[in-house]
């Protein structure tokens, strides 16, 4: 289970949508403090030089969901790379999706 985990689900327009990855593109490319608005708060973010980034695309029916995913350790960046030496990247294989009744990803 996460220490902590916040999720925001919300209908934008395809230039909304376009707007915030924009936003997050250009404060990963600076330095690194990303800024996320949910809502009426705002979630700041270290995000350090090196990450893992996985895309996954699913289509189910008439549905077409695209997932981008930062993941990053906050150990120190010694521990990270001793980890990375010894697990070999492993292919996740596509989870086949139960019904989307009341289910929503961002």
């Amino acid at each position: 289970m996460s220490d902590v985990e916040i999720s925001r689900t919300e209908s934008l327009t395809r230039q909304q949508a376009a707007r915030l990855l924009s936003a997050l593109a250009d404060a990963l490319s600076a330095d690194g403090k990303v800024e996320v608005e949910l809502g009426s708060s705002t979630l700041k973010l270290h995000v350090p030089d090196n990450i893992q980034c996985e895309v996954e695309v699913e289509v189910d029916g008439d549905e077409v969901e695209l997932e981008v995913e930062l993941t990053w350790s906050t150990a120190s960046a010694a521990t990270v790379n001793s980890a990375a030496a010894v697990q070999p990247a492993v292919a996740k294989p596509v989870r086949p999706r139960a019904g989307k009744a009341g289910s929503a990803r961002s």
